[in-house]
């Protein structure tokens, strides 16, 4: 009997289980209407549609980046205002929050789509493939299947573990879904992805890298046994899982050309723009669409993340008042900030010896020209500093009447997309000629760096670490320690110390009632000044001639990190430290620190002979701040109440035993007969949590 998917029978019911599926097959499938699944185009069609929320919503949208590191010790409000304070601050979390409710529905839709393409892989009957084409597909989907599983029962708990296809396609509705233990769960996630490893290839299916590969699955199966250990406590076998995570990521590190694995040995060469669409250290991509029309894609989604992680800027030093405008051609859309770092992560980065630094935040802001196009002349980035601002931000006297240049100069590209891009390049310190045969490029290698033609990094945001004192590319520059008064005299820029962004309580400036110590940093611009100023996450700032630029620059496309080498050795220290073994564990994180050690720099002022949980926390918040996995590392050690109590107050006073799961999503509730029965994970909308006999 012929088997059809109604693309068009899409339902909104968000069902525990038996979700619909957005069945839009891509360009893989040339079928329309009724899409005939035992042919082998439409089939592969619905199997591409099961990566499509990873670029689609997952890890392009605030959403999901908010919920999976808001809520920790890393992030704090933006003005300590009002702006997700259920995500970051868990006031008013509730079955009704938007982000998880989204993660609910965009995990559920997934799983019901992944089950749908495996369940039918058997009942292809043309001859448009061979079995080794289905093998691998039907291994990319539990590959899939195993992500988005994880994904519910880590953050949600025991919910409902769906192997059911989607209600699009089989017409049966479940209004009485029932819970399934968080135990079962890990067991389908690693039964998948050990089914799936053997028949995935060491390169990605029709060379397309937006596919998953082998070392996919087993760097996936390394973080699925470390979040299964943190479950110890409960089932009693936490050390069992703490070794099969550090067994497994060790076997990515020690075998790792086998698997066409790899760990950059510059942190450069991980935060390269040049490497961005091919960075060997990825391990698992959310690809995005390329500007030049690139055809790799599943998906044509943008980006906006880094509009919602750039930090404030003092718009009043800016020639071109961004703040105001929103739009700045070289930071992008700079008036969307949603989070600002806490104090613990700013002073988690020694940048004496750490280049992490400068490649996870932009600490030095300028201005920008267009020369290179013709749009904005050398000219309109310059700032003319008076007395006022000087007085207003720090500024000696002396530099009144001095001029601040523009630090980039953007170039001005039509887009296959539409709209334009601006890739960036750099004006070298002290010549102001606006002569655009001056500019320096951005390095593409970290052994290109010290080329006297390229800027002195791999990435235009990523400003060398330490900026001169005597630089007049820059109008404000965010440091770790106080200067000294007589050189501090010799910037024409304003310094900010990074504690003056913070009260004595460890909350930043901003909002009174909600806890800051005063409006706006006292310590800058005699309070004149905003309080959201702060240096920006730039991991998901890209400045290359392929990474779109659109909507008033607030989106970009390029490949999202999902998943990279350097968590293989996060992962093996922090197995190894639970397990007792804290020299081994060392070695690993010496690893990730020796490559983003400064040349020259001594081995003991970063070498780890031991490490503890503490050097654990440390080492991912520096290394991986900002990539969707701090929120899960704290679950995992039961730590929010010890680590929100020090390092995010506002947080802490908000935060509940029962919020280490997220609250069932009350669109489901409200759509299912059971609602009672099923619970809310203890937030109220239900008599009970639903979690009895799974605690």
């Amino acid at each position: 009997m012929k088997k059809y998917i109604n693309r068009f029978a899409i339902a909104s019911l968000a069902m525990a289980g038996l979700m619909t599926t957005s069945c839009e097959l891509t360009e893989d499938n040339p079928a329309g209407g009724d899409a005939q699944l035992n042919l082998f185009l439409n089939w592969k069609g619905l199997q591409a549609v099961s990566y499509s929320t990873l670029n689609d919503e997952l890890y392009t949208a605030s959403d999901w980046f908010i919920s999976s590191e808001g809520g920790t010790d890393l992030w704090q409000t933006s003005g300590n205002g009002d702006g997700y304070r259920s995500d970051i601050n868990y006031e008013n979390y509730s079955t009704s929050n938007n982000s998880t409710k989204k993660l609910w529905l965009q995990c559920y839709s997934m799983i019901a789509n992944c089950n749908t393409v495996i369940n039918e892989s058997t009942s292809i009957v043309d001859g448009a493939s061979s079995q080794d084409d289905i093998k691998v597909l039907v291994a990319e989907t539990k590959v899939l299947r195993a992500f988005y599983n994880f994904l519910l029962v880590s953050n949600f708990g025991p919910v409902t573990l769906n192997m059911n296809s989607a209600t699009g396609f089989t017409g049966t509705i479940d209004l009485n879904p029932v819970r399934s233990s968080e135990k079962d769960f890990y067991d389908q996630i690693i039964k998948d992805l050990k089914e799936a490893e053997p028949d995935l290839g060491v390169e990605p299916y029709e060379n397309n890298r937006a596919r998953v590969t082998k070392k996919t699955a087993i760097g996936l199966l390394a973080r699925v046994y470390a979040q299964r250990a943190g479950l110890g406590n409960k089932y009693g076998d936490g050390d069992q899982y703490w070794k099969l995570a550090a067994e497994t990521a060790e076997n990515l590190i020690n075998n790792a050309a086998s698997y066409n694995a790899h760990l950059y040995t510059d942190i450069a060469d991980m935060w390269a723009d040049a490497n961005n669409r091919t960075n060997r250290e990825a391990l698992f991509i959310a690809a995005g669409a390329d500007a030049n029309g690139e055809a790799w894609s599943l998906t044509t989604k943008r980006n906006k993340l880094f509009a919602y992680s750039c930090g404030g800027v003092y718009e009043d030093l800016f020639n071109q008042n961004p703040t105001k405008k929103g739009t700045h051609y070289f930071y992008g859309r700079i008036n969307a900030q949603t989070f600002v770092p806490s104090k613990y992560l700013m002073y988690c980065f020694n940048p004496k010896w750490d280049r992490r630094w400068e490649y996870s935040f932009t600490y030095a802001y300028g201005d920008y020209s267009m020369v290179q196009c013709g749009w904005v002349k050398y000219s309109k980035g310059q700032k003319k500093l008076t007395d006022q601002l000087c007085e207003q931000f720090g500024i000696d006297k002396s530099h009144s009447g001095e001029t601040i240049y523009p630090y980039a100069d953007c170039d001005g590209k039509a887009s296959t997309f539409g709209g334009n891009q601006y890739p960036a390049k750099i004006w070298p310190k002290g010549v102001t000629s606006g002569n655009a045969g001056d500019l320096l490029s951005v390095a593409t290698s970290g052994a290109q760096v010290t080329d006297p033609t390229t800027c002195g990094s791999t990435k235009a945001y990523a400003v060398p670490y330490p900026v001169a004192l005597d630089d007049n590319r820059f109008n404000t520059v965010f440091v770790h320690e106080p200067l000294s008064a007589a050189d501090k005299a010799k910037c024409r820029y304003a310094v900010v110390v990074l504690s003056d962004l913070y009260g004595s309580n460890g909350i930043n400036y901003g909002n009174v009632v909600n806890g800051s110590e005063a409006a706006n940093p006292p310590s800058v611009g005699n309070g004149l000044t905003s309080a959201s100023a702060c240096p920006s996450l730039s991991k998901f700032n890209w400045s290359y001639d392929g990474a779109f630029w659109g909507s008033e620059a607030q989106i970009k496309t390029g490949d999202m990190y999902i998943m990279r080498m350097a968590e293989m050795y996060l992962i093996a220290a922090e197995a190894r430290q639970m397990l007792g073994q804290g020299t081994v564990a060392a070695g690993y994180i010496n690893t990730l620190r020796q490559r983003a050690a400064r040349p020259g720099v001594p081995d003991s002022e970063w070498k780890l002979a031991t490490a503890t949980e503490e050097d654990i926390f440390d080492e991912y918040a520096r290394e991986m701040c900002g990539e969707f996995n701090r929120w899960l590392l704290l679950k995992r050690h039961n730590a929010f109440e010890a680590r929100l109590a020090k390092y995010n107050p506002r947080a802490a006073k908000s935060f509940q035993k029962y919020m280490y799961n997220r609250p069932v999503s009350s669109d489901f509730l409200q759509q299912i007969l059971n609602s009672n029965e099923y619970g809310d994970n203890g937030y109220g909308q239900t008599p009970t949590s639903g979690l009895q006999g799974f605690e």
